[in-house]
């Protein structure tokens, strides 16, 4: 199942989002959480946000348990 969240009208340019999304794609939620936590961009308070949003996204509406969860595709649109 895929869970998508997103934040519109995100006051940040595209290839300062990029640096941080290349950081967490592909990896687990638990992991991307502790990179974006660490990461001293505000690109990543953004991204965390988001990211917080989709799991509470997953497991209210699919009832996915978080260790099962992993960033599969993250883009700025």
């Amino acid at each position: 199942m895929e869970t998508i969240a997103k934040h519109r009208h995100a006051r940040s340019s595209a290839q300062k989002v990029r640096l941080v999304a290349d950081l967490i794609r592909g990896k687990k939620v638990s992991q991307a959480l502790d990179i974006l936590t660490y990461t001293n961009k505000k690109a990543a308070v953004l991204v965390k946000k988001v990211l917080e949003s989709a799991i509470a996204n997953a497991e209210h509406n699919d009832g996915a348990d978080i260790d099962d969860l992993k960033v599969t595709k993250i883009s700025r649109s």
